[in-house]
């Protein structure tokens, strides 16, 4: 895995290890299996987004301290430059860029996503909250609880995200969208 998964994966543990929670309480709380809490927490393999945000929720910590290691700081407004988001190495096909990562107390998680064409199967995810998806680029296939929906460039989709869900890219070719989290 790669070294930011590994240092997301250190933060994870020092949160548990300084709440005094056992990996199994906690993998309860989190509503994942104590052997794939234990693989989020080797940092071994990738950890979802979902994952995260539960992570984030639970110790009332930012999702960016989780991410880089440190608060955000800002308060009023937090601008976010085209290109220089925090980039979150995520599972192969999906590449993410952090947009709020300087904003203190979020209530929304926004993200640049970019799908790659390559992968056949899309990974079905699921985690609490909502989901807004707005297509800036491309064609992109969403299936949610067995539906599958297509958007196009200037479609939006808003969903509960604790149904499963998945993300593909059509016409072999990415597709790039606005993602935002609750």
């Amino acid at each position: 895995m790669s070294e930011q998964t590994r240092q997301i994966a250190l933060r994870i543990l020092d949160l548990r290890e300084i709440s005094g929670l056992s990996a199994a309480s906690l993998a309860k709380k989190l509503e994942v299996s104590p052997d794939e809490y234990l693989a989020f927490e080797s940092g071994d393999v990738d950890i979802p987004a979902g994952f995260l945000l539960k992570v984030s929720h639970h110790f009332g910590v930012e999702l960016t301290t989780l991410l880089t290691g440190q608060n955000p700081h800002l308060h009023v407004y937090s601008l976010v430059r085209k290109g220089n988001g925090v980039p979150v190495e995520r599972k192969k096909p999906y590449a993410y860029q952090s947009l709020g990562f300087h904003f203190q107390n979020k209530k929304i998680e926004p993200f640049w996503v970019c799908v790659d064409p390559s992968k056949t199967e899309p990974e079905q995810n699921s985690h609490d909250g909502q989901e807004f998806h707005y297509v800036l680029e491309g064609k992109l296939q969403v299936t949610i609880n067995g539906h599958e929906l297509v958007l196009t460039e200037g479609d939006s989709l808003i969903f509960d995200s604790n149904y499963q869900h998945s993300l593909k890219a059509l016409d072999n070719k990415p597709a790039k969208l606005l993602v935002i989290l609750t």
